[in-house]
């Protein structure tokens, strides 16, 4: 019944009621199709063949498919692939909080830290010797 070349016309999915080609035989059930619908593997069962065969080889190319449809005055339309557009990229927020990390290193690295205390110093600033001991160490020391 399903031989290279019978023209069918397709029963199920979303290419349902298009025309095409057999191609190729495949296992028990299946052919290969192509033609107004997709080339792909198709059941037996969402084929309705019809009496027309045409005169294609074993596993012909889609252009010599849509040869021999034309032949038979059966319009194929070919849809081209979309073509790829480059996704548009996101700042990431990490660049923010390394420029703020690298504000306040500039910020730190501004700041004067004198490293060694002159009498000088001491004696206008107030500056004690010793620092200051923390309130919790005070408590120990009392205890």
């Amino acid at each position: 019944m399903y031989e290279i070349g019978r023209l069918c016309v397709k029963l199920a999915g979303r290419d349902a009621r298009k025309k095409c080609l057999v191609v190729d035989i495949l296992e028990n059930n299946y052919v290969l199709i192509d033609g107004q619908t997709r080339r792909k593997k198709c059941n037996n069962n969402h084929l309705e063949p019809l009496n027309k065969v045409l005169k294609i080889k074993k596993g012909a190319s889609h252009k010599e498919v849509v040869d021999a449809l034309k032949k038979e005055k059966i319009e194929v339309v070919d849809s081209k692939p979309k073509q790829k557009v480059e996704k548009p990229t996101k700042q990431k927020k990490v660049d923010s909080k390394v420029e703020k990390k690298q504000v306040k290193v500039k910020k730190l690295k501004t700041e004067k830290v004198p490293t060694k205390v002159s009498e000088d110093d001491l004696k206008s600033k107030k500056i004690s010797e010793k620092p200051k001991e923390s309130k919790t160490k005070q408590k120990v020391e009392k205890k």
